[in-house]
Order: C-alpha cells, then sequence, then structure tokens
C-alpha cells in the first residue's frame, strides 16, 4: 500500500478538485465519504477507482473489511497522514475514508423493463432542487418507502457533490437517479400511463384523501417557487399539505417525504 505525505501529491491534487462541479462533469467522476456511505456504495458495485485511508481517524466500524472488498473490486488504495487526509476530507469529523468513484449515467429507457415489469410503479420526480442537502435527504426518504427511482429533471444541483452524497447517507448508492429533460419525462410518465401528483396550496383535496394506490410520480419543484407551470398544468393530481400557523409552506424535503409516507400508508393497507 502506498503512502500519501505531501499536500502536493498529484492524487490529492486531483481528488481535491472533484469538489468543483466543473471538475467532476469533466471527468466523470466524484467523492464518496464515510464508512456507511462507502459500504453502500460498495454494496451496489459502484465502479470505485481510488480510496484513501487514514487509519488513525478510523471509528472501528469494521473498516478492514471495507477496505478489503474495494480493493478485490480493482481500486488503488493510498495511506494518507491526517493532515493530509483533513486536505481530502468535505466534514468537520472525518471518518479515515475517501474514495474517487464513477459517475452511475442512468436513462430513462433504463427504467421502462423495471417499469413495464411492475404492476404499480413509484417514482419521485425533483424539479431544479437547488440545495444539495434537500436533495439527499429526499433520496434517503425515497430508499426509506421503497421509490422505484428518482427522476431529477432540469436540475441546479449536482446530484454527485459531496454533500449530496452525505445528505443522503449513501442511499444515492440504493435507488436508481436519473437526469433528464422536463419535457422528455413528461411524455415519458404520459406515454406509460403514470400519474402525477403535485402538492399546491392552492389545491382543494388533503394529500390523505387522494388515491395513491395506482402507478403514481409525486412531483416536487424549487425551495422558494415549488414546481414550474409545465409540471403544475400537467399534473393529473393536486393535493394540499394542511397549514394551521402563520408559515404558508414546508421545507421542500419534509413536505416530500410526508407524500412518500402516504403512499406507503396506502399501499400498505393500513388506515
Amino acid at each position: 500500500m502506498l503512502e500519501i505525505t505531501s499536500l502536493q501529491n498529484p492524487k490529492v491534487k486531483g481528488a481535491v478538485a472533484l469538489f468543483d462541479r466543473k471538475d467532476r462533469n469533466e471527468t466523470g467522476l466524484f467523492l464518496i465519504e464515510g464508512y456507511r456511505e462507502l459500504k453502500r456504495a460498495a454494496d451496489q458495485n459502484i465502479s470505485i477507482d481510488t480510496l484513501f485511508i487514514c487509519p488513525p481517524l478510523f471509528l472501528g466500524e469494521n473498516e478492514e473489511a471495507l477496505i478489503e472488498k474495494v480493493r478485490r473490486n480493482g481500486a488503488e488504495i493510498f495511506s494518507c497522514d491526517p493532515k493530509v487526509f483533513k486536505k481530502l476530507s468535505y466534514r468537520d469529523r472525518p471518518d479515515g475514508l475517501v474514495a474517487i468513484a464513477r459517475q452511475m449515467k442512468l436513462t430513462l429507457s433504463d427504467l421502462t423493463p423495471k417499469l413495464l415489469a411492475k404492476k404499480n410503479p413509484f417514482f419521485l420526480i425533483a424539479e431544479a432542487i437547488e440545495k444539495p442537502g434537500n436533495l439527499g435527504t429526499i433520496l434517503r426518504s425515497c430508499d426509506a418507502v421503497g421509490v422505484d427511482a428518482v427522476i431529477v429533471c432540469d436540475r441546479c444541483t449536482d446530484i454527485y457533490n459531496p454533500n449530496v452524497v452525505r445528505a443522503s447517507v449513501g442511499t444515492l448508492f440504493t435507488v436508481p437517479v436519473i437526469e433528464a429533460d422536463g419535457k422528455e419525462t413528461l411524455e415519458w410518465l404520459k406515454k406509460h400511463g403514470v400519474q402525477i401528483l403535485s402538492s399546491t396550496p392552492s389545491a382543494t383535496i388533503e394529500y390523505t384523501e387522494a388515491d395513491l394506490t395506482g402507478p403514481v410520480a409525486i412531483a416536487v419543484g424549487t425551495e422558494q417557487l415549488g414546481l414550474s407551470d409545465a409540471w403544475l398544468a400537467s399534473a393529473d393530481l393536486k393535493v394540499r399539505i394542511p397549514m394551521k400557523g402563520v408559515a404558508d409552506s414546508l421545507n421542500v424535503a419534509t413536505a416530500t417525504t410526508l407524500l412518500l409516507y402516504e403512499v406507503l400508508r396506502q399501499r400498505s393497507g393500513k388506515r
């Protein structure tokens, strides 16, 4: 195993460059930091090129077994001293594991076989979500309720932003995530008979009163403005979330989680 002690090492500089979206787009690479995140990536066979480790920072979560698994799958392993590793880390409290991985490139056509094989597919449409933490939290909720895929339309936030990976706690790798054009996605959903659900304060139906047991795609929009006019106009069903206080809206990740769990509740057959 090679050891890195210099901040000027080209491998270190290449990894640090991936903090920037431009470099992620140009290289097709991104960073995965943390034991849970890396384990979920390895379990899903995400292609990992390089793994940087710092044993003094390990938390004792069976790191050696995970490192060996990543090594067997073809990754280069580099040991770093704490000073170098903290340069690579995106966190206040790093746990000694940072990997460089290849981006997953899925399209709507990759979903079609799964869609046709399933009676009532369940999707989440994230239109122009701006904050990485919100997108990561939405992915975590989608994993929890068993969403079949997340379709990110007209993206503002790069799904490979380190803060998305961190906020998702690695569920970016457990739920298929597709990036697609909004118009293309609308046409695809209509073609396959998937009901589009939107939440808006002007709706008359509360979200718990709508029938969400069939094929459904929950569409959520930007933190400030919500869904675009095109998605609102195309929605088959509009619902509202009751607001009893002075605030007129919820955080997009919170509102999304409520809607996702309502689908899960209805499909479980419980009142």
